[in-house]
């Protein structure tokens, strides 16, 4: 299945707009990890040269510490290399409905499209639109986000 990306990209938006607009406390947090984080720069040089062939489509929510652990390093990485980055946020949890995790609204549709079940859900996809990894949570592989997106989009290249 190959993902719409100029719909996505119409109900997403820009990983340093989503840091932008949240609200107080959380906006600090997610802003000075955006600016204390250490990114390799190996993997920063590697990412920069297949930046243009890929995007990174995020769900997040501002209450979520995985969330304001990585989403900031999503937008640093995104400026260092170039590589989109586009975020659905906002993202409820339902603990009255059975069976439902999110409630939608205010959580957007998509995470039923996208089997969203923990948060940060970062996805990679390819130029035209084909998912070519998930990152779930944190890290899995390798220390570091930066890495592990690289790491991802190499084995697909």
């Amino acid at each position: 299945m190959l993902l719409n990306l100029s719909d996505i990209r119409s109900k997403t938006v820009p990983v340093s707009d989503y840091i932008n607009s949240l609200e107080e406390p959380f906006r600090e947090k997610f802003l000075m990890r955006r600016q204390t984080c250490q990114l390799n720069q190996e993997a920063i040089n590697k990412l920069k040269e297949s930046a243009k062939n890929y995007i990174i489509i995020a769900f997040s929510a501002s209450w979520c510490k995985d969330c304001a652990a990585n989403i900031p390093v999503l937008a640093a990485i995104s400026e260092a290399t170039g590589l989109e980055v586009r975020v659905f946020g906002g993202l409820k949890k339902d603990p009255l409905a059975q069976g439902q995790k999110w409630r939608i609204p205010p959580s957007p549709p998509e995470v039923s499209t996208f089997n969203v079940d923990k948060i940060p859900v970062i996805i990679i996809a390819d130029s035209t639109g084909k998912e070519i990894g998930r990152i779930i949570e944190n890290p899995k592989q390798l220390p570091t986000l930066e890495q592990e997106l690289f790491e991802i989009i190499k084995t697909k290249q």
